[in-house]
């Protein structure tokens, strides 16, 4: 492989916080060297000029739920590498929340092999906390980190059982294995399709208090102390649960947490016509509840950014409000997304990719989402101020279950390199 010189590029490096013009060199597939002033590449190079445009770490895309198996009609593993590699996705981190669950060695070998095969960016799984995400017995957290997960979640599925989730966090805490949670009170949340208020009110939906959020994060924080496990909280969508989780962290315990790219550029309101690409699981928030956690992750309070990518096939989505499946596909609208904040100037690019890239990578121990020297050379080329409206049917998912469709978006990936090798260039 030759050398790869990246010219006239707009750097956007989240480790160092800078967003400023250079060079980068590729040798090998792994960054040598960047900056203002790059050392002299060797004879077989192949310079590519960016044009000025940006040029990031791929984003790590924590929390990708990819249908293999049991489901492969709503997305395979083929089918959402390409996804990601089209939106500047250079590793996404798979959910066990498949048919059946990831829950053994041999389940999570066989959708290795199928990433592997199918897929041209990385791909890291995780595995299931509970046998079948069921929440009555704990997996067997040492086979299956061997086997090569790289965190445990029940998903949505929460474990009620207090005793259970604390024995699966004591033993996981024993090995050093991460804990991904979800938030929520089930009792509160069950049947829930809205976000408690008088907009729910008008429209007659089943609706849910943020403080159901709050009580699971303030559970799940209490069998930390007692356990010292490692633990990520999958979604931090309200205001309520902020203080809890900032006590947490100041109080030295291991944990960090995330937020969805709806939540953080959708709220409440825009489910107003009952469209059901809106119906998320937690529901979408209040604008205060919005603009408050953007505050979260322009602080660092919330570590990471991800696109919760859930595929829904069109008879799963076309019914009622209340009976239809939530979730909403994410990983080609992840980027654009997030560069509506950078526009409208509530966080910066390095912020950005400091979220979506660096943290997630730190967290999960991958030595990707950086541009420092020695990393991969996993890397996004985009054009942050290109104009487009989005059409569902041209995302290259399965499923088209995204709430952009028809909405005006700006930036757009014109390159994605895995390893220094393009997976994606924008025709």
């Amino acid at each position: 492989m030759s050398d790869l010189l990246f010219t006239n590029a707009r750097l956007i490096d989240p480790e160092a916080g800078t967003d400023e013009p250079g060079a980068l060199l590729v040798r090998a597939g792994r960054i040598v060297d960047q900056g203002q002033e790059v050392g002299l590449p060797g004879e077989d190079v192949t310079v590519i000029d960016c044009g000025g445009k940006c040029l990031a770490p791929g984003i790590v895309d924590l929390g990708v739920k990819v249908c293999e198996p049991g489901e492969r009609h709503k997305e395979s593993y083929r089918s959402a590498g390409r996804a990601a590699a089209a939106g500047g996705v250079t590793t996404i981190v798979t959910r066990p929340d498949t048919a059946p669950a990831i829950d053994s060695p041999e389940t999570l070998e066989f959708v290795t092999r199928r990433a592997q095969a199918d897929a041209p960016v990385r791909v890291v799984p995780m595995a299931a906390l509970t046998k079948g995400r069921a929440g009555r017995e704990m997996t067997e957290i040492g086979f299956l980190m061997d086997a090569g997960a790289v965190a445990f979640s029940d998903c949505d599925h929460v474990v009620a059982n207090t005793k259970v989730l604390s024995r699966a966090l004591s033993y996981a805490g024993a090995l050093g294995a991460l804990v991904i949670g979800h938030p929520q009170e089930p009792g509160l949340s069950a049947g829930a399709a809205a976000t408690s208020g008088k907009f729910a009110s008008l429209r007659g939906l089943p609706a849910v208090s943020p403080m159901a959020e709050r009580m699971g994060l303030d559970r799940d924080i209490a069998l930390l102390e007692m356990t010292g496990a490692r633990y990520h909280a999958d979604q931090i969508t309200t205001a309520r649960a902020l203080p809890a989780l900032a006590r947490a962290k100041a109080n030295g315990l291991d944990i960090t947490a995330g937020v969805g790219i709806h939540h953080l550029t959708l709220n409440e309101f825009d489910v107003a016509d009952y469209r059901t690409f809106f119906k998320l699981k937690p529901p979408l928030r209040s604008e205060d509840d919005r603009t408050a956690v953007i505050e979260a992750v322009r602080s660092g309070l919330i570590d990471v950014i991800c696109s919760m990518h859930t595929p829904q096939d069109e008879e799963s989505k076309r019914l009622p409000f209340e009976e239809a499946a939530s979730g909403a596909v994410g990983l080609e609208t992840l980027l654009p997304a997030a560069l509506r904040l950078y526009h409208a100037e509530a966080l910066d690019l390095p912020t950005l990719f400091r979220a979506m890239s660096l943290n997630p990578a730190k967290r999960l121990g991958l030595d990707t989402g950086r541009l420092g020297a020695g990393a991969p050379a996993d890397l996004v080329l985009f054009d942050p101020d290109a104009p487009f409206v989005l059409d569902r049917f041209t995302l290259r998912s399965k499923s088209k279950n995204t709430p952009f469709d028809g909405g005006r978006m700006q930036g757009r990936v014109l390159a994605t390199y895995v390893g220094g090798a393009p997976v994606y260039r924008r025709d």
